[in-house]
């Protein structure tokens, strides 16, 4: 079976812009990275990686086609989307108005499990409806009225390789050490600075019409 390469470029070409472009989900991967280190954040990358397959597989069989379309199962994802984006705000909030030493005590209290960061990074890409519809737009640009289980199963393995490069590697480079530096610097910024885009962004969930 032979494939347009030229088509296959402009399809993933398409699915690193939307997955890259700053996001709910890569701004928290940033924040754990330079927060609490690699392997942290590439638990919640993981996470993330699992949620954005999981609605490519819904796309590619056309089930969250079929979900856009319904009106009432968008609302309710977008809600609940919208309350978990500012519950994220409000944590990035309260930890950007305390010091760095209560910070410190307050990490070392409480660390959280590997399957714990997972489960935050699944279900935050879960709730986002950017992903689905992102999802959607990619297969109907990649998926033609002739397309084959071939072309679906080779633009799932390609996006599904970008997802894994994308979300990784934002994990990989915002935990090295001048990041992490650069953090301890600036912890009460950054974290106020998430805490602005999540509720920014669950406001918009939330108060979308579309």
């Amino acid at each position: 079976m032979s494939f347009d390469p030229h088509h296959l470029a402009l399809v993933f070409t398409a699915y690193i812009i939307a997955a890259a472009s700053p996001g709910p989900s890569n701004m928290r991967i940033m924040g754990v990275a330079m927060h609490q280190g690699r392997q942290s954040a590439l638990m919640i990358a993981a996470g993330v990686v699992s949620g954005s397959l999981f609605w490519g597989s819904m796309a590619a069989t056309g089930v969250s086609a079929i979900l856009a379309q319904y009106a009432q199962a968008l609302i309710i994802l977008k809600i609940f989307g919208g309350l978990y984006l500012l519950f994220l705000a409000f944590k990035a909030g309260k930890s950007a108005m305390t010091s760095d030493e209560k910070q410190g005590r307050s990490l070392d209290a409480v660390k959280a499990s590997g399957f714990s960061l997972y489960r935050r990074g699944l279900l935050m890409h879960l709730t986002n409806p950017k992903a689905l519809l992102g999802w959607i737009a990619t297969m109907t640009l990649g998926l033609g009225p002739g397309a084959t289980p071939a072309t679906v199963a080779v633009i799932l393995a390609g996006c599904a390789i970008l997802s894994v490069t994308i979300f990784c590697g934002y994990a990989l480079v915002f935990s090295t050490a001048p990041m992490v530096r650069m953090y301890r610097h600036a912890r009460r910024w950054i974290e106020g600075t998430l805490a602005f885009v999540f509720g920014a962004a669950g406001m918009k969930l939330l108060l979308s019409r579309a």
